[in-house]
């Protein structure tokens, strides 16, 4: 099934220090008849919508775009979030309602300390979690992503625990994007990958012996051996995405073009065809080193 991804605008209650988005509040948010405008022209060629931002849950008129949504049949209403207004149960109950049936949150440590250190917002966490805890009880699918930092890499597989023992259907680790934020703040959040790699195998490792499905997205084939049936760019749906007045048709075709970069020892790998290679930013940044061909 096709994916329409809908930036409904910049506007956060977090302030995320790796935050590809960051530098975009300034934009604001669309107005409900330009997202129901996208909705229409979305739903031409598109099952699935994901609601994102920014975040959507603090739009006032959320309940309303998602039951126009559902007017619209879309299959899979996600609401793409990072959590926190979900802490109110009445606000999970009326979402549900108007057609949300997939939850896609995000949690980018195991304590309060380091979640809320990243999200610039004390008191993220506890909300987020229970959050997670509340749309589980009222038997909703909630897939999670954790973006891999400088500060949380080491404590990949206690997040995977956590996100365990909560129940979870599904995980992401996604090495972080240097842009927006973590552009700003490169230095202080972006990791060497093959420090990283141990970890994420670990992280993945718990999830797939707890039977929930597991994955990983922009960290190359060569660093991920053993786990590579775990890549997210393998499987991720054709997606489209609705971007401020920019229609991205095909976000492959515009990531493998413009988003990641491959160096020039890649071309004698034997995933060369598959692998997208990292986010350009990294080797911009560390070089090619770090990617050895798998012959």
């Amino acid at each position: 099934m096709k994916k329409a991804d809908i930036k409904t605008g910049f506007l956060c209650n977090n302030n995320c220090k790796f935050c590809v988005q960051g530098d975009k509040k300034h934009l604001g948010n669309k107005s409900t008849e330009e997202i129901k405008k996208i909705l229409r022209e979305a739903a031409k060629d598109c099952q699935i919508v994901v609601f994102t931002g920014g975040e959507p849950t603090i739009r006032a008129d959320i309940i309303e775009l998602v039951e126009y949504a559902k007017k619209l049949k879309f299959k899979v209403i996600q609401i793409q979030s990072n959590g926190r207004m979900f802490v109110y149960k009445d606000f999970c109950k009326k979402i549900i309602k108007a057609g949300a049936n997939e939850f896609a949150l995000a949690l980018h440590g195991h304590i309060p300390q380091l979640h809320d250190y990243l999200t610039s917002v004390k008191g993220s966490f506890e909300q987020t979690v229970q959050g997670i805890k509340n749309l589980k009880s009222l038997g909703q699918r909630v897939i999670m992503n954790t973006v891999i930092t400088k500060s949380n890499y080491r404590h990949l597989p206690e997040i995977a625990k956590l996100l365990i023992n909560l129940r979870v259907d599904q995980y992401q680790l996604a090495f972080v994007h240097p842009l927006g934020n973590a552009k700003k703040n490169f230095d202080s959040i972006v990791p060497l990958m093959s420090l990283v790699q141990p970890y994420v195998k670990l992280a993945l490792e718990l999830g797939i012996k707890a039977g929930i499905k597991v994955m990983t997205e922009a960290i190359p084939y060569c660093l991920m051996k053993g786990y590579e049936k775990y890549i997210a760019e393998n499987i991720m749906p054709k997606m489209k995405i609705f971007e401020k007045n920019l229609i991205i048709e095909d976000f492959e075709k515009s990531r493998r073009k413009e988003g990641k970069a491959k160096g020039p020892q890649c071309k004698k790998c034997r995933y060369f065809f598959q692998c997208e290679g990292p986010w350009k930013e990294y080797p911009e940044r560390f070089g090619f080193s770090e990617f050895k061909p798998i012959k």
